[in-house]
C-alpha cells in the first residue's frame, strides 16, 4: 500500500459530515479546484452537484448509506449506497482531486461492491454516468462495469443538478455483476 492509500478508514457518514461531504463533492467535479483532478465536470456543467439537504437525505434513508474514507481525520473521498431490490444503486462518487489517481477511488468502489453483497445479497450494482463522459465510463469499465445503452434524460431545468453547459447531455445505466 502507498502513502495515499495507507491509513484509510471507512465509515458510513453520519449528519455531522454533512457540510464537509457537500464540499467534498463540490470540489471533485465543479470550479476551478476539480481541474486539479481528471473527474471534473466543469466544462458540461456548472453550478451545484449537490446540496447540504440532498446528502442528508441520502445519510437518513433507510434503504442507503453514504459510504466515506477518511484519512488522518479528514474526508477525503465518499459514494452513495442504495438498496434498490435485486441490485443497489451506487452514486455521488467522490474522490478529493488532490488524490484522484492515487488508488483511492479503486480502493472505495472495492469496499463499496463488498458492502452492498453483504448487507443487502445484491448480485448487480448499478450506477449512471453522463454518457459524454468517456474516461469516466473507461476506468469503470476497467472496475467490471458494463455499459448498457440504456439512457435517461439529463434533468435540464432543474439547477439542483448543475447548469448545463451544452444539450447533448444523457445518463447511461452500467451494470457490475457482483460474484
Amino acid at each position: 500500500m502507498d502513502t495515499a492509500t495507507a491509513g484509510l478508514v471507512f465509515r458510513d457518514a453520519t449528519d455531522a459530515d454533512v457540510d464537509t461531504l457537500v464540499a467534498l463533492v463540490e470540489s471533485a467535479y465543479r470550479g476551478d479546484s476539480s481541474r486539479v483532478g481528471w473527474t471534473t465536470e466543469a466544462d458540461i456543467l456548472q453550478g451545484q452537484r449537490t446540496d447540504p439537504e440532498g446528502v442528508l437525505e441520502v445519510i437518513k434513508s433507510p434503504d442507503s448509506k453514504l459510504l466515506t474514507v477518511w484519512r488522518q481525520e479528514q474526508v477525503v473521498a465518499c459514494c452513495q449506497l442504495e438498496h434498490r431490490g435485486d441490485h443497489a444503486y451506487f452514486g455521488m462518487f467522490a474522490v478529493s482531486p488532490v488524490l484522484q489517481g492515487a488508488g483511492v477511488g479503486k480502493l472505495l468502489i472495492a469496499e463499496a461492491e463488498r458492502r452492498a453483497r453483504e448487507t443487502w445479497a445484491v448480485t448487480e450494482m448499478h450506477m449512471t454516468v453522463i454518457s459524454v463522459r468517456a474516461d469516466l465510463i473507461a476506468w469503470y469499465e476497467r472496475r467490471g462495469y458494463r455499459r448498457t445503452g440504456r439512457m435517461t434524460p439529463f434533468p435540464y431545468g432543474d439547477e439542483r443538478f448543475g447548469i448545463p453547459q451544452r444539450d447533448d447531455l444523457q445518463f447511461e445505466l452500467l451494470v457490475k455483476e457482483l460474484g
